[in-house]
């Protein structure tokens, strides 16, 4: 036992007099590059076999094959948007990963910095949401855009740069892109989301392209923080899923 402690003891002398890694030095000749796989201080917020800290109606929402599957049929209908919500926090400064994937007809969005609300249209319907979401849908009419749901509606559509003020239309600084280019970039299979949230700047990619940018300089009306939730459209039929969910908090 006491050889055993007695090496357990090198070893931890040894890794504690490691010399500490180089920090990094910039070089005249870097260049911003392409990070592999995530950057660290991502975790995952949906297990793939459970729906455990998520809260959503089953009519319409279930686990299927590793993902995060919301679908409506024939028998089941809506006349109110609905989600499925993520229980484990509040974010308010953080980035999303995801990859979804929606049925040529289906319309969907991820939510954040959001709020439950009632549902006046469908008073049952206890998965109503208000606040900033990253449009998707089957079409590739909104792909990216930033649209509030149940608020003040259309903030970014994609390949814009706007700027939020209130008492008037979202204000065009800048395009980033012709909007029917950037939709080519949207696959009718997997896609991968990457949501960028910090204080009022609130940035959409897919795919690795930027679609939008919102500075949202509304304090009156912008929210700081809130509820993420992920969405069945009103419209018909439809199926949309959902994999590889992951957070980092700043």
């Amino acid at each position: 036992m006491k050889t055993l402690l007695l090496l357990l003891a090198v070893v931890s002398l040894a890794g504690a007099q490691q010399p500490p890694a180089t920090p990094y030095a910039p070089k005249q000749s870097d260049r911003p590059e392409a990070v592999v796989g995530d950057e660290p201080g991502f975790q995952p917020i949906f297990d793939g076999k459970t729906l455990s800290g998520w809260d959503g109606d089953p009519t319409y929402w279930r686990v299927q094959d590793g993902s995060l599957v919301g679908e409506i049929t024939p028998a089941t209908v809506i006349k109110s948007n609905t989600f499925i919500i993520w229980r484990g926090g509040r974010p308010k400064d953080f980035e999303l990963k995801l990859d979804y994937r929606i049925t040529a007809e289906g319309n969907s969005g991820i939510n954040y910095r959001s709020a439950v609300v009632p549902d006046p249209v469908t008073p049952g319907n206890k998965f109503a949401m208000r606040g900033y979401q990253c449009d998707l849908d089957g079409r590739k009419r909104y792909p990216g855009n930033n649209y509030e749901e149940k608020g003040r509606l259309f903030l970014a559509v994609r390949g814009q740069v706007t700027r939020v003020v209130g008492g008037r239309p979202p204000v065009i600084v800048s395009t980033i892109g012709d909007p029917d280019d950037l939709a080519k970039a949207v696959m009718d299979d997997w896609n991968a989301v990457h949501l960028i949230v910090r204080g009022n700047t609130l940035t959409h990619t897919i795919n690795g392209r930027l679609m939008t940018v919102v500075i949202d300089d509304d304090a009156p009306n912008r929210p700081v923080d809130g509820l993420i939730g992920v969405q069945v459209h009103v419209g018909p039929p439809m199926k949309v899923e959902y994999r590889n969910l992951r957070l980092k908090n700043w």
